[in-house]
C-alpha cells in the first residue's frame, strides 16, 4: 500500500495485463458506453478510462511528457534502487564514523 492510500476495509484489486488489454479492446469495439462496460465488469468507470488512456500512451498517441507503462515500471525500479543505495550510503557513513572513533 502506498503512503497516501488509506485502507478502509476494502482489499485493493489487481488486474492482469491481459485483462486490461482485452477490456480496452472491448471498449474500442463495442457499441456499449464505457459506463455500461464498467457496470458489466464491476469496475469503476474512471479506472476503465485510465486504462484506455494508458493504452493510447503506450501506442505512442499520448502527449510527449506522458510515460508509457514500460517507462513507469522502469522509473519505479530506479526509485527503489536509489532508495536502497541511499540507505547503504548512510550505513557506510555511520560505519566510517564508528571505526574512526574505535581506532583513536
Amino acid at each position: 500500500m502506498r503512503r497516501w492510500e488509506v485502507s478502509i476495509g476494502r482489499k485493493r484489486r489487481k488486474f492482469s495485463k491481459e485483462f486490461k488489454a482485452e477490456t480496452v479492446t472491448l471498449m474500442r469495439t463495442s457499441t456499449k458506453s464505457v459506463g455500461e462496460i464498467a457496470s458489466d465488469l464491476g469496475i469503476g468507470e474512471s479506472l476503465l478510462r485510465r486504462w484506455l488512456h494508458q493504452a493510447d500512451v503506450d501506442a505512442g498517441n499520448g502527449r510527449a511528457e506522458e510515460l508509457t507503462s514500460d517507462e513507469k515500471k522502469e522509473l519505479g525500479r530506479l526509485r527503489r534502487e536509489v532508495r536502497e543505495l541511499r540507505m547503504e550510503r548512510e550505513i557506510l557513513k555511520k560505519a566510517t564514523v564508528f571505526f574512526a572513533k574505535e581506532s583513536q
